[in-house]
């Protein structure tokens, strides 16, 4: 009798399992304090699956708020991050990255993580005539990560967005120090094409820079003479 009822209330949780993984479970997050973290996992990443990514996030929350030291909190993070990058909320992913390398510092995941630290910036480069913030922050995890993990596969990858994001400075450059000689700022734009030739050498842009900084000295003899 005893193992019958044993049978039975198995095949009850097995169908509450796939009720909550399944399509019966709808829009609805799983919020009961009963429900453990590898459910919450699965029915996270069922949402992700169903493109419901602001679910997806809430569940993944779920499990670092009330299970920091469950094995699934990892996977949980990276799909939390995952899920902000798909819906373009790119700062949130950043965000959550940050906490993942500082609560896991010495995971394996890290150079994974640090990558799309970079790509998450890499993203929201507009065009060279905008603020070039994102740039050099992307910059700056792509050779941080080179620096560090030289041999990862993820720094194979890194290494050719860090040469884009180098060319997108030093165009900006480009463009700034050429708005300034139109404007008659020889003095600003001697500066620009200066520092583009200082600091981005090799980026296709060097012998345009020279000229203009050629026409930028005859501009300023012209002026003190």
């Amino acid at each position: 009798m005893r193992k019958s009822n044993s049978i039975i209330i198995c095949f009850i949780s097995s169908l509450f399992l796939l009720f909550l993984l399944g399509g019966c479970a709808g829009k609805q997050p799983v919020s009961t304090e009963q429900t453990g973290p590898e459910v919450l996992l699965a029915w996270g990443l069922k949402r992700i699956e169903n493109n419901e990514y602001e679910l997806a996030i809430k569940s993944f929350q779920a499990i670092k708020d009330r299970y920091p030291y469950s094995k699934t909190v990892i996977t949980a993070e990276l799909k939390m991050a995952e899920s902000y990058i798909l819906t373009k909320d790119y700062d949130s992913a950043v965000t959550t990255y940050d906490d993942f390398e500082k609560l896991h510092p010495k995971d394996s995941n890290i150079p994974f993580v640090i990558y799309q630290k970079g790509m998450c910036h890499l993203n929201q480069v507009k065009t060279i005539d905008r603020d070039q913030t994102y740039t050099i922050r992307a910059e700056v995890e792509f050779e941080r990560l080179v620096k560090r993990f030289p041999e990862s596969e993820w720094s194979n990858k890194a290494r050719a967005h860090l040469r884009k994001c180098l060319a997108y400075l030093a165009e900006h450059e480009l463009y700034v120090g050429r708005f300034y000689y139109n404007m008659g700022e020889y003095t600003a734009a001697l500066d620009r094409f200066t520092y583009l030739i200082k600091n981005y050498p090799d980026m296709g842009q060097y012998h345009e820079a020279l000229e203009y900084i050629s026409k930028c000295k005859e501009k300023l003899a012209e002026t003190e003479w």
